[in-house]
């Protein structure tokens, strides 16, 4: 899987730890910037030449590792055919009007659901909330799942 990683100086850090683990798991990354730990640079810079080539490379997926991920994931999502998503951390869901119903057993239903139901394509992660292994298992999970490609959601998607 051919997986694009950009980040601003609040995410330098976690996205360095993703470059190192995210090819152990077999996959092809490319790194998109920032290349060195500048406090005065702006995510744009980044995330928006990255969210192009999400949007270009049809079956990719991109992870963006910011302060909040929030600002990242509204620049991504200015992108046509980029579908970001925020994790904040692992979370349960304690009630569901979903209709498949039940919680996760790892707290990672903020990465599954965007995958399963919006084929969300990147993942924007606020590295202020997580832990290098917390990024790391909620990157895993977000590539792992599928889009359910249910007509409902399909449908749904049309309608960006």
């Amino acid at each position: 899987m051919k997986i694009y990683l950009s980040c601003d100086h609040a995410g330098f850090r976690l996205k360095s730890a993703l470059l190192e683990h995210l090819p152990l798991l077999g996959h092809e990354v490319e790194d998109c910037g920032a290349y060195e730990l500048n406090p005065d640079d702006d995510y744009p810079d980044f995330v928006t030449p990255m969210a192009h080539k999400v949007a270009a490379d049809t079956g990719a997926f991109g992870i963006i590792c910011g302060g909040s991920g929030q600002g990242e994931a509204m620049c991504a999502n200015r992108i046509p055919g980029v579908r970001a998503a925020v994790f904040y951390g692992p979370m349960r869901v304690t009630e569901t009007l979903d209709r498949e119903g039940g919680h996760s057993e790892n707290g990672l239903d903020a990465v599954r659901l965007p995958r399963r139901h919006n084929n969300a394509n990147i993942l924007s992660i606020g590295a202020r909330f997580v832990s290098i292994t917390e990024a790391s298992e909620a990157a895993e999970e977000f590539i792992k799942t599928d889009f359910t490609g249910d007509e409902r959601h399909v449908r749904r998607l049309e309608k960006f």
